[in-house]
């Protein structure tokens, strides 16, 4: 270890010795939102509208990248652990929120098992928003996964029958032997099937919460919610920040 770091760690442990915070963050005078407030009047009475009709906004508003990015949150049961990451949303139908991954070996999959609800959460920062999505979990049919995984560039599909996700490596390489030995199974076949333990799932909503930044923290916020993902009927209300 060099001087320097010796030095840098020995200061970060005076500096700890009499503290427990390794990061204070009070918040700024610049941190306040001011760009947008939200009324029941502004809001579609289909959620899944709404969502879409922000999502577009988010779409088309310059500096705001990746808004598909959400993170995906799930619980195993019946520890009650709780597990989340970031993840692409890949499709809105007037059932719920699709997304795709490995649902073998990935540490969600272990979850979903165990307890089918799953919750989304996007943050659109530019526009001061935050979309919360909770429901149950379906997985889409063999045939309904392969029209994705027919978009994917083909080096995607062949990780995907490569990658045991999640799965300890003892090295980069054993993950490249697998690529390769891949590679060779569909050598010439430009359609790859879908792999049996990969493809979307649907998170149906009972629960759909928009939120709108304010100055102070005094932040909008409505809630979409249903006792079941049958019903047709949401309720609508206007939640404390």
């Amino acid at each position: 270890m060099s001087l320097k770091n010796i030095n840098r760690d020995a200061a970060l442990h005076n500096d700890t010795k009499h503290s427990s915070k390794l990061i204070f963050a009070p918040t700024r005078k610049d941190e306040q939102y001011l760009i947008g407030e939200l009324e029941r009047e502004n809001l579609n009475n289909n959620p899944f509208l709404q969502f879409h009709e922000w999502f577009e906004q988010a779409t088309n508003t310059p500096g705001l990248t990746m808004p598909e990015a959400t993170t995906l949150s799930t619980a195993q049961m019946p520890s009650g652990r709780v597990s989340a990451r970031m993840v692409y949303l890949k499709e809105l139908d007037n059932k719920g929120f699709v997304i795709y991954s490995n649902w073998d070996t990935s540490r969600k999959a272990e979850d979903l098992r165990s307890n089918n609800h799953a919750s989304l959460t996007f943050w659109w920062k530019e526009l001061e928003r935050q979309v919360r999505v909770e429901g149950i979990t379906e997985r889409l049919t063999q045939e309904q996964s392969q029209e994705y995984f027919n978009t994917r560039i083909r080096g995607s599909r062949i990780g995907a029958w490569a990658s045991r996700q999640s799965a300890k490596l003892k090295s980069r390489e054993e993950l490249e032997d697998r690529v390769r030995a891949v590679e060779k199974k569909f050598e010439g076949e430009e359609k790859v099937p879908v792999p049996p333990f990969w493809g979307g799932i649907r998170i149906i909503p009972t629960y759909i919460e928009f939120w709108q930044g304010r100055d102070s923290r005094l932040h909008d916020r409505f809630t979409f919610t249903r006792e079941s993902i049958h019903d047709d009927v949401w309720q609508v209300d206007r939640v404390s920040p």
